[in-house]
């Protein structure tokens, strides 16, 4: 039933046909009346069909409608038949058309053509005034206050579907921009890993190509760090992997600590390049993904003085908790690099802001007067609820 009845609001031509059927019935019905019936006839056929498309062109049909009318009571007239049609209670159906579908305006225009109409009738064919007057009155009174019920329920139903129209749009964009994230997050995990990997292989490689002649030993020590930063940048990986494959990040993230930052300091030592690092604090009592940002973005400021800080770089690294922020702070000698220096894409830095802004922190980067690149982060321990 209710399938049938959404099919017949959304075809109103067969409901307002069944309402021109009616109207022809009325007229039949007062067919032995008249005293002229091919004529009543005629016109008992033709105004009932404006009725049809009243919803489809309201304006058109209303004027159509009355236009009829009028021909109908002027030929009427002229004939001597007083006889009325009662398929001329469709020109109430006009003004509720159009106060409903078009708007008070139109209306009021309508209302005024219908007043005269009544003038005319009551003139033409001799009705009585009065109850001419009572009886448009009381119907188009009707017809008004049902259109504007029936309006104010057409735009309650415009509104609603308005809202829900934003509430989808809404819903695809959170979860557009929910995809988006994770893509990024993912993206600059696997950046971090594999950017600082292989930067560090590369590094190794090269210095044991040019020792493994003249110092077997150096190129031994060279070969044994490319081995162990490959293995530990591919447990990285096997674990970026795994967060793709589960619905929701994992509880367990590993916690990096001051071990973790200590073991990438002296990753970097063993590739040639010379750190002091500072650690002070309780860094290891912070939640596993405010460790695992620390522990990325000392990672990637190493990696970008090792490619970028010149023939013999020096870092300096200060990790510090003070209250519920951690301060970390990455110096180099911000030398010119070589030319077998490796070219970055750029994205490090971006990573870097990106992992420190989604923790709430901020971060700055640049050269300082002396000539020195500095790296500085602050990151909240503890994020306030939103």
């Amino acid at each position: 039933m209710r399938r049938f009845s959404l099919w017949v609001r959304d075809n109103p031509v067969v409901a307002d046909s069944v309402l021109a059927l009616l109207l022809f019935a009325l007229d039949l019905s007062a067919l032995p009346d008249s005293s002229h019936k091919p004529v009543y006839l005629l016109f008992a056929l033709l105004l009932p069909l404006p009725v049809i498309v009243r919803r489809v062109y309201p304006r058109t049909a209303a004027l159509t409608l009355f236009v009829l009318s009028q021909l109908s009571i002027g030929v009427s007239g002229a004939l001597g038949d007083p006889t009325l049609h009662p398929s001329a209670l469709g020109l109430g159906l006009a003004l509720y058309t159009l106060v409903a579908y078009v708007g008070r305006r139109e209306g009021l225009f309508f209302l005024a053509l219908l007043i005269a109409d009544g003038v005319s009738t009551t003139l033409i064919l001799g009705e009585d005034p009065a109850s001419v007057i009572a009886f448009s009155i009381t119907f188009y009174a009707l017809c008004w206050t049902l259109a504007e019920f029936t309006g104010a329920r057409h735009a309650y139903d415009t509104e609603v579907q308005a809202r829900l129209a934003v509430a989808d749009y809404d819903r695809e964009r959170r979860a557009h921009d929910a995809v988006a994230a994770e893509r990024t997050r993912i993206a600059r995990e696997l950046h971090d890993v594999v950017a600082h990997a292989v930067s560090v292989m590369i590094v190794q490689a090269d210095g044991a190509r040019y020792t493994l002649r003249r110092d077997p030993d150096a190129a031994e020590r060279a070969l044994g760090t490319i081995a162990g930063t490959g293995r530990e940048a591919l447990r990285e990986l096997r674990r970026t992997v795994a967060l793709l494959r589960t619905e929701h990040a994992p509880d367990d993230l590993p916690q990096h600590g001051t071990a973790g930052i200590a073991g990438v300091v002296e990753m970097m030592r063993g590739t040639g390049l010379a750190v002091d690092l500072e650690l002070s604090g309780e860094l290891d009592d912070v939640p596993p993904e405010v460790s695992l940002g620390v522990h990325r973005v000392v990672q990637e400021a190493l990696t970008n003085t090792l490619r970028h800080a010149g023939a013999h770089p020096k870092a300096w690294v200060t990790v510090r908790r003070v209250a519920d922020r951690v301060h970390i702070e990455v110096v180099d000698t911000g030398g010119v690099p070589v030319q077998t220096a490796i070219t970055g894409s750029g994205l490090g830095l971006v990573g870097m802001r990106e992992r420190v802004a989604v923790l709430g922190g901020t971060m700055e980067a640049g050269r300082d007067p002396s000539g020195k690149w500095r790296v500085v982060a602050e990151v909240p321990v503890y994020r306030e609820a939103p």
